[in-house]
């Protein structure tokens, strides 16, 4: 209502799957079984989609699809990829092709509500929604979908009903609270809103929405004091969220501190650069304390974004007119009269301006207009003027209004911008990655990463880089945690090096770089099986090769993590097909990880791994004297710091976690400052 908040988008994680068992299909008989090459292809498209692959994955499941038309999972799979790539038309036609063949699968139902909801079409995702609860009537994401999708029409009354039915089933559940807390408002009934907000805070006093949400309610109410101590809590929980700044600075405005709302809008518009409303708000409250030239800076923001925005062109031009340059402020003067032909105040100061510039004669013209119209008014002769709007104490204005004479007020978001957090808070569309306190990923030898605009630090080891000197792989290989998914044209790429490196097999069997090289390719594209077979053959051929157990370790562990966590969208769920995973499964990796410390001593990233691996397995006193030995090895290994902070709080040592967990923000890892935040909190 007044500001965007910042809900992050929810996802169910996927469900589980079998081990994967792909080889591919070009390295298969031509008399090979169709039913197992379709297997294997989806085993691996899955696997690929799991990894965010969803390019890759997208060309998996056309395989399939190509194969056996009929089948419904492949269409629902690569309904799910494109989804994930904002393909929401495609996702949408794929999951009406695979309930064409399936029409009893809740996942395809849901996916396709997502993909309309994008498209806007609100009535088919909630028919969607009331469909697959037909078949899963407990299905918290899809109540929680179709709550909001009401609240986006409107129908108030059916989404409280939704919400109401929700709470039912999972009491616990805050996110109902908070919407049902925004319906409340919709309805004028802040007293069930107030108790709504207050029992999310009951429930999760470390979620940040549920104190933004309630110093909403409490802004509304006029209750400005107690409105900044909820925001107070709010940022402590979440720091990096601008829409909580721009609305505490709206509360301590009410309280007549400016300085207080000035650095609150610096905050936000450091964490969101492009925010209009911090601009513009902190343009008209610099222009208060006399700070003109940055104001202006302000406003030409403003301005550079909304070329027509009138009250904004008309701020400037009082703030060139201030500082001196009066032909600007002339101009902008002009372009609000243009716009605006009645608006007394743009000719009272535009004759101001001319004035100092010696044009007596347009001063004269603008003069006269400004008489006119009051004597008009006199005599009543309508004038088709703007009148100014005295509501909220005439101290604000919404972002929508366009009346001229609320220029100087602070701009406040419109209504229907107050539900926008929960606009995106669509459950099912992205993994959900910072719900849980979870450690840092592992490493892997790779050849891309994701592009970090503040790169921490350049992960480097001596023979890796010696391998990159001698070029003895087709592309530099990299040391990282921060793996980048496949474009379409890398894809193809490394499924031609297959070829190109089997080749090279033939023609040199015992060189294990080439074998390594295409374990790569095979990893790459998401085949682990045939690069784990490729990894084996070259530690065969050269066991002292550390990579490849380096490399086979993560594999393992990548399978492991897939099996245990599985696919939310798997249709095979409920046919009890389900693998366990336990401790003796993770001694593989860790056995292969204490090789490659036998190997290379002074390889950080192997105990940073192990160190990984044995926080997995609950050995927290083991994996911290890893990840120390990684720290002595490496003083600015943020990662290590972070993972060996986590560990610590584990074990119950908060100080010690804390002090760890502070040197990994010093070094980049800023999320570590949230989770600080957090056990601060509980101490106290």
């Amino acid at each position: 209502m007044f500001g965007k908040g910042s809900c992050k988008p929810y996802f169910y994680q996927y469900d589980m799957i079998k081990r994967i068992l792909y080889t591919l299909l070009i390295m298969l008989p031509v008399g090979a079984s169709g039913q197992i090459n379709t297997d294997r292809v989806m085993a691996i498209g899955r696997n690929a989609l799991y990894f965010e692959d969803y390019v890759l994955s997208i060309q998996y499941f056309n395989q399939v699809i190509n194969a056996k038309p009929y089948l419904s999972e492949p269409y629902f799979y690569r309904g799910l990829a494109k989804i994930n790539l904002d393909d929401f038309q495609g996702a949408e036609s794929d999951c009406s092709e695979a309930i064409e063949r399936n029409p009893f699968v809740v996942s395809a139902y849901q996916v396709r509500g997502l993909a309309r909801i994008q498209q806007g079409n609100m009535a088919g995702a909630i028919e969607d929604y009331a469909q697959a609860l037909r078949f899963d009537p407990e299905n918290i994401g899809v109540w929680h979908n179709m709550a909001l999708c009401r609240i986006r029409q409107e129908d108030y009354k059916g989404a409280k009903d939704d919400l109401d039915k929700l709470i039912a089933i999972s009491p616990r559940y805050t996110k109902a609270y908070l919407m049902r807390g925004e319906v409340d408002l919709q309805q004028k009934d802040t007293l069930a809103a107030e108790t709504d907000f207050g029992r999310a805070i009951e429930i999760d006093r470390y979620d940040a929405d549920t104190w933004a949400s309630r110093a909403m309610l409490r802004l509304q109410q006029k209750k400005y004091k107690e409105a900044e101590a909820d925001f107070d809590r709010a940022v402590h929980l979440s720091a990096r969220n601008a829409g909580i700044y721009i609305n505490r600075a709206l509360a301590r405005y009410h309280q007549n501190n400016l300085r207080g709302a000035m650095s609150d809008y610096d905050l936000a518009l450091d964490i969101d650069p492009h925010n209009f409303i911090g601009h513009y708000n902190r343009g008209l409250l610099r222009a208060q304390v006399g700070d003109d030239n940055r104001a202006i800076q302000d406003f030409n923001f403003v301005i550079e974004m909304e070329p027509n925005n009138m009250m904004a062109i008309f701020n400037r031009a009082l703030l060139l007119d201030q500082t001196g340059d009066y032909k600007g402020a002339i101009a902008d003067y002009s372009a609000v009269i243009d716009e605006y032909p009645n608006f007394l105040p743009g000719y009272q100061y535009r004759a101001q301006a001319r004035k100092k510039i010696g044009d007596l004669r347009g001063a004269d013209a603008d003069e006269f207009k400004v008489l006119k119209a009051r004597l008009d008014k006199q005599n009543g002769v309508a004038s088709g003027r703007q009148t100014a709007d005295n509501a909220e104490n005439n101290k604000t204005r919404r972002k929508s209004d366009k009346n001229m004479n609320n220029y100087r007020k602070i701009v406040v978001a419109d209504n229907d911008e107050g539900a926008e957090k929960y606009k995106s808070d669509y459950r099912g569309r992205v993994q959900d990655k910072n719900v849980n306190i979870v450690p840092r990923p592992m490493f892997v030898l790779t050849y891309y990463e994701k592009h970090d605009e503040v790169k921490r630090q350049v992960n480097y080891y001596k023979f890796i880089e010696m391998l990159n000197d001698r070029r003895v792989l087709p592309e530099r290989l990299l040391i990282t945690n921060e793996e980048a998914p496949l474009t379409e044209e890398q894809a193809m790429k490394h499924f031609a090096s297959v070829d190109e490196q089997t080749a090279a097999i033939v023609a040199r069997p015992d060189d294990v770089n080439t074998r390594f090289a295409r374990s790569l390719d095979f990893y790459l594209v998401q085949d682990f099986a045939s690069a784990m077979e490729d990894l084996t053959q070259a530690i065969a051929i050269g066991n002292d090769f550390f990579p490849a157990y380096f490399n086979r370790a993560l594999i393992r562990y990548k399978q492991l993590e897939y099996q245990k966590k599985g696919m939310e969208y798997d249709l095979k769920a409920d046919s009890g097909e389900k693998n366990a995973v336990k401790a003796v499964d993770y001694e593989l990796v860790k056995h292969d990880l204490d090789k490659v410390i036998e190997l290379a001593p002074d390889f950080v990233f192997a105990y940073y791994n192990r160190g990984n691996v044995l926080s997995i397995l609950k050995d927290y006193r083991a994996a911290i004297v890893d990840y120390d030995k990684a720290i002595q090895l490496d003083p600015k290994f943020a990662d290590a710091y972070f993972n060996r902070g986590l560990t610590h709080i584990f074990l119950g040592n908060n100080k010690q976690g804390i002090q760890d967990l502070s040197k990994a923000g010093e070094l980049g890892l800023f999320s570590a400052y949230n989770i600080i935040k957090r056990f601060t909190e509980r101490k106290e």
